[in-house]
């Protein structure tokens, strides 16, 4: 049985100021996962028992032990006649791993509260309809809006069929990105480029162009080891370089780095030999139709929802590549740092985008400010 109305699983307005705590702390458990789960979703769960907390977990990565499983395990014993907060709804089905919902129904739990509901059309409410028809209560909806900020990759994902677009951009505070011949390195300082490795570690994949590459010969990898796992290692985004052309060089230095390299070349490539870029082992292509613009952004973000199943998209590129993004409505938020320096009229504009009247303009709504060092980071949704 599906449960496709809140109203046949929630208590809304009877949640004490203990399941807020509950929830909260779970909450934070399923942060801890933020740079290692994907794709699955980050999750937390807490147990509770007589009014205190006996096992706490997370989602660590995929293949491993869910948030329920984990905190289970810490309770032991505990768990019968107790209480879950968990920040997503159970899984129902068999994946990599047992369904959750059985397992909290095998240890004998009496309460089950849920910050959501999966968004998986093929999945929600199950696990609730489970626990449900195993006698065990169980609410949805306590601190809905906190949970659905862990995840807004995987919701989209699954309500969609598309990645959550991040656009990431540097400029001046005169709103120039490079100066006139391409050289954009740097424009903001140490904290603000930290603060970038940390949008890559969350996310399935980083997109760029070719110009980018050829002009900055960047990595485009995570190597802050503030980042690291609990093994001290680093889950690397997928890298996808547009190059309609097939220029992406063997030598460049995306291709050195660990991790996959995925090149996006034109369909009416009819072969992968003019691309040098094929003979590096990290290398691989992929083939899509182009547009006026270039490769068609549509199709690319549909393929990496489906085939690579990426939750968050990460646009580092230039201009031109930007502006396409922005004009497709592709991007969801947009991740501005700028730098307290001038670099002149002309040096190159923030966005290759052209507008001719102001009703063409796009409006932005302000979601956080933050100062990086000396810089200052913007984060707008679009309107």
């Amino acid at each position: 049985m599906i449960v496709n109305s809140a109203e046949q699983c929630m208590t809304s307005g009877h949640w004490s100021s203990a399941d807020y705590q509950y929830m909260a702390e779970a909450i934070r458990l399923a942060r801890l996962g933020v740079n290692t789960t994907d794709p699955n979703p980050r999750v937390g769960c807490v147990i509770v028992k007589d009014a205190a907390i006996v096992g706490r977990g997370y989602h660590v990565r995929a293949g491993e032990g869910h948030a329920e499983v984990n905190a289970l395990r810490e309770a032991g014993d505990l768990a019968r006649g107790a209480t879950a907060y968990i920040t997503l709804e159970p899984c129902s089905h068999f994946g990599r791993t047992p369904p959750c919902a059985q397992s909290l129904i095998d240890v004998g739990l009496v309460r089950v509260v849920s910050a959501m509901q999966d968004p998986n059309p093929n999945v929600a409410g199950r696990g609730l309809a489970m626990l449900r028809d195993a006698g065990i209560s169980s609410e949805v909806g306590l601190l809905e809006d906190q949970s659905r900020v862990l995840n807004p990759g995987f919701i989209k994902r699954m309500e969609s069929g598309k990645p959550f677009v991040r656009l990431k951009l540097a400029m001046s505070l005169d709103g120039r990105t490079a100066m006139q011949s391409g050289e954009s390195q740097w424009i903001t300082g140490p904290a603000a480029r930290q603060d970038v490795q940390r949008l890559r570690a969350r996310s399935s994949a980083i997109i760029t162009g070719i110009d980018s590459v050829l002009q900055d010969d960047s990595a485009l990898t995570v190597r802050d080891i503030t980042l690291a796992d609990e093994k001290g290692q680093f889950r690397q985004p997928l890298r996808v370089v547009l190059d309609t052309k097939a220029r992406l060089p063997a030598t460049a230095a995306i291709l050195k780095q660990p991790g996959r390299t995925l090149q996006v070349i034109a369909d009416h490539k009819a072969s992968n030999v003019d691309s040098p870029a094929v003979s590096v082992l990290s290398c691989e292509q992929l083939q899509l139709r182009e547009s006026d613009q270039g490769i068609d952004l549509h199709s690319l973000l549909g393929y990496l929802s489906e085939t690579e199943q990426c939750n968050e998209v990460l646009v580092e590129a230039g201009a031109r590549l930007a502006g396409a993004f922005i004009a497709a409505r592709l991007v969801d938020e947009l991740v501005v740092y700028m730098a307290p320096t001038l670099m002149g009229s002309d040096a190159r504009p923030l966005l290759n985008w052209p507008l001719s009247t102001m009703d063409q303009q796009q409006r932005l709504s302000l979601t956080d400010v933050r100062q990086m060092g000396d810089d200052i980071r913007l984060t707008y949704c679009f309107i």
